[in-house]
């Protein structure tokens, strides 16, 4: 059994995931989804550096914060979609491998975080709003089964994926601390997705596609600004 060093408050503790019964769990996803939420995500791996200093004007600055808060609201929602989708799951060998991608994925958040108060930002205002939308669609997706459980991570990370290829063409040329964090964000997101595939996920169908960039695009617009 995997075992896993968890914090709640001042508090740490080592567990296996079926060690837990539903209200420790609860318990320890209330506490995760509060550090995610108001800025206080551990860090396991330090930020990805760059060897080339930035020299950004101020409005660089601004259109590169907008575009890692977009980021940053992007990792708040991965939380709560591995999350839920961790406390539905079957297989216990799955929640393990949904803990080990949560975990790299609060990173994400923690350099998202850190970036944006090196350009002078803020992570989004509707950070309570995005992480109960995600968290409830999580859900949705993990109490219809592994399989399709799956399918949504593989879609989701395929989508985040194309979402930071574009990121990287936007962000300005010079941003390298920026896109030091983006590459290698992708670099996981593509390791994600390919796990879901690799233990059978299914292929969404095409109306669910749609409809998860469809709220994609509304997240990022709304995000960019508030």
């Amino acid at each position: 059994r995997r075992r896993h060093t968890r914090y709640i408050g001042d508090w740490s503790s080592d567990v296996c995931s079926s060690d837990l019964n539903l209200l420790d769990e609860f318990i320890i996803e209330f506490d995760r989804a509060l550090h995610s939420i108001v800025g206080a995500t551990p860090m396991r791996r330090p930020v990805p550096q760059s060897a080339t200093t930035d020299n950004l004007t101020s409005e660089e600055k601004q259109h590169a914060a907008g575009l890692m808060r977009v980021n940053h609201v992007g990792e708040v929602c991965a939380q709560a979609l591995y999350q839920s989708q961790k406390l539905h799951a079957k297989s216990a060998d799955l929640k393990d491998k949904l803990e080990h991608a949560a975990i790299e994925e609060e990173d994400h958040l923690a350099w998202c975080e850190q970036r944006l108060s090196e350009l002078d930002s803020r992570p989004s205002l509707l950070n309570p709003l995005w992480y109960a939308g995600s968290f409830l669609l999580g859900s949705a997706a993990g109490l219809a089964g592994d399989k399709v459980s799956l399918g949504f991570v593989s879609e989701t990370e395929k989508q985040v994926e194309n979402h930071l290829d574009g990121h990287l063409k936007e962000l300005p040329t010079n941003d390298y601390r920026s896109r030091a964090i983006v590459t290698q964000m992708r670099e996981d997101e593509i390791a994600h997705g390919q796990m879901a595939r690799d233990e059978g996920g299914i292929d969404l169908p095409k109306p669910v596609k749609s409809a998860m960039k469809m709220m994609a695009k509304v997240m990022t617009s709304t995000a960019y600004r508030i």
